[in-house]
This record gives structure tokens, C-alpha cells and sequence, in this order.
């Protein structure tokens, strides 16, 4: 069975790492040239195709020529995408005799479209999943070949998630891949009506609206953490980026100011032993929003980063105050 692949990302890699190790044949991957401005925290397609041997290009429109014909004469009895940033045509899905599949990060019909992974911590969701499914000219759109779910932690990121997820797409590729080599494709249909579809993100989405519930403020900063831009505010005109935090939970017939800096913890009196004891509790730096308080565990600030107690000292002179 001769496959060309498109692939890029870790998920690139493990994709064509499952297809030798089911014995199909790979004249040749399409990938994508690095972008120096990107913080490329994942392993490199090109250089994996490499140490194995097998030939890789990065054309700037794999759909123009002369691409379409080359990839006509590797002769494919199917094309796979594996996280291939780029839409393939009418003419280049037209060319293998079996079809072309694509791996989604997402469980379809659900979180079409970009970012996927991202967008479903940002939502808040349990679960999540990978599918692989046929490819159309409508982004995954589809019939599903299959799908393997991946449990959502509530301290799940989006890289500890994407480790999850490559995990997931190997294990379903091995389930998938020898029906495949026999011809055998599974198919169902992929029902868009009861999907959803979202668009790419930039890094001013990671802005802060702390009107927001303190959980839904969580989410976005769970979703968009190293080594991602981040989720950020403004802070006495300088932007500060939140890292990390814990959402509280507020309490009732509480009004609170979203944006407004509390200081938490420091010393205390308890009693011990029948006596007045001095106590110090840890500080920490505390937000409001518009339901509950979100606790500052890491931020980077004026080019200084500070975890826990040392965010209150970094605060210092801004406490009590607000973010825009």
C-alpha cells in the first residue's frame, strides 16, 4: 500500500511513524518550512523523514504546479494529512485511487476547524478526542473512518492535552491502519448539523475579560499557557501575562469589582493551646471577576516572572489596584 503523506507538528511525526510500522510505503511527505517567529516547541517532520530516508519537500502551494503531477506519479493508493496546515484541492484529492484521509483533533462533528485543542479548554469541555476521516474540499467535513476519546483533566493545558492526544492518535491509527492496508475502510457519516466549527486563533484572544466568571477565566488560561502567547491584561499600562491560577469560588451576596487586585494571607492571630499565637499565612495576589476571584499562581511582569508569595512582592505599589 503506497501512501503520500502531508505532515507537519508531533502529530506528523507519529502518524509517519504508524504508517511504517504497518508496513505501507511512503514515496514521499509534504511539509512545511519552519517560521522563525513561531515558537516551535514540537518536533520537525523534515528531519524525521530524514533519518528514515524517505524524500520531503516543503512547497510553498503544494495545489500549483508542478506538485499535483509529482504527486500523481508516486503513484498513492492514498493520501493522509497529518496535521498539514494547509488545504488540499480538488485536483490533489482527486489523485489516489483510495481516497485521502485526514487526522482531526477533535471528536467530529464537534470543534470543527482550527485550534482544536485550544478551543475545547477554552470551552471548558470534559473530553475530547482525534478522528480520522476522509477528505473534502470543506474542512472536516468528511465521512469518519474512526475515533479514539481522550478524558479533558481540569489541569490539563494545551500541551499537557496535546500529549494526551498524540497518545490517542497512535493507539487509533494501530486499530485503523491494518483494516486499510486490506482495503477495508471504514466509513460513517460525519453529521455537520450537530457539530460545531471554530476558527483559528491569534494571540490577542488571550486577552483577559475579567468580567467573566473566574472559571471561564481559568479556561482561557489553561488553553493558551506556555508554550503558548498566553492570557493577558493591562496592568498599570504594561501588559501582564498570566501563566498560571486557581479560580475561587466567591461568596454569596458578595459584591466584586472584576479587575480589582486583593491581597490574600500574611500575618494572623489563632488560637493554640488556649493561646493567642501569631500565624502567617501564605500570601497570595487575588483577582476579582465577575463570579468569584481568580488566584495568581505565576506571572510575568515589567520582564520579571514571580510564582506564588513572590507575586504579591512584584505587585507591590499595584495591589488594591486594577487591570484594564
Amino acid at each position: 500500500m503506497r501512501a503520500v503523506v502531508f505532515a507537519y507538528h508531533n502529530m506528523g511525526i507519529a502518524g509517519i511513524r504508524a504508517l511504517l510500522d504497518h508496513g505501507f510505503t511512503i514515496p514521499m511527505v509534504l511539509s512545511h518550512e519552519d517560521d522563525p517567529k513561531e515558537n516551535r516547541w514540537f518536533g520537525s517532520v523534515a528531519d524525521f523523514c530524514r533519518s528514515r530516508g524517505i524524500p520531503v519537500f516543503t512547497p510553498a502551494d503544494v495545489n500549483s504546479a508542478p506538485w499535483p503531477d509529482r504527486i500523481r506519479t508516486a503513484a498513492p493508493d492514498l493520501l493522509f494529512s497529518f496535521y498539514y496546515r494547509s488545504m488540499l484541492k480538488k485536483e490533489v484529492l482527486g489523485i489516489p485511487r483510495l481516497g485521502a484521509l485526514n487526522l482531526h483533533g477533535s471528536l467530529l462533528p464537534k470543534y470543527r476547524g482550527r485550534a482544536p485543542v485550544n478551543w475545547v479548554l477554552v470551552k471548558g469541555e470534559a473530553e475530547t478526542g482525534v478522528t480520522l476521516h476522509f477528505m473534502t474540499e470543506k474542512p472536516d467535513a468528511g465521512d469518519i473512518v474512526g475515533q479514539a476519546a481522550v478524558p479533558i483533566a481540569f489541569d490539563d493545558t494545551a500541551l499537557t492535552l496535546f500529549g494526551k492526544m498524540e497518545s490517542a492518535a497512535s493507539r487509533l491509527l494501530d486499530d485503523l491502519l491494518p483494516r486499510i492496508a486490506r482495503e477495508d475502510i471504514p466509513r460513517r457519516a460525519n453529521d455537520l448539523v450537530r457539530g460545531s466549527y471554530f476558527g483559528g486563533r491569534r494571540p490577542e484572544d488571550g486577552r483577559i475579560d475579567w468580567f467573566r466568571p473566574a472559571l471561564e477565566i481559568y479556561n482561557l488560561v489553561r488553553a493558551v499557557t506556555r508554550p503558548y502567547p498566553g492570557a493577558f491584561s493591562d496592568l498599570s499600562g504594561e501588559r501582564l501575562t498570566v501563566w498560571w491560577a486557581v479560580p475561587l469560588r466567591g461568596e454569596a451576596g458578595r459584591s466584586l469589582s472584576p479587575g480589582t487586585i486583593r491581597v490574600s494571607g500574611g500575618p494572623a492571630y489563632a488560637m493554640a493551646g488556649g493561646c493567642v499565637a501569631p500565624v502567617t499565612a501564605p500570601r497570595r495576589a487575588v483577582v476579582e471577576t465577575g463570579d468569584g476571584w481568580l488566584q495568581l499562581e505565576e506571572i510575568e511582569w515589567r520582564s520579571r516572572t514571580a510564582k506564588g508569595e513572590a507575586i504579591v512582592d512584584l505587585l507591590a505599589g499595584a495591589a488594591n489596584g486594577r487591570f484594564s
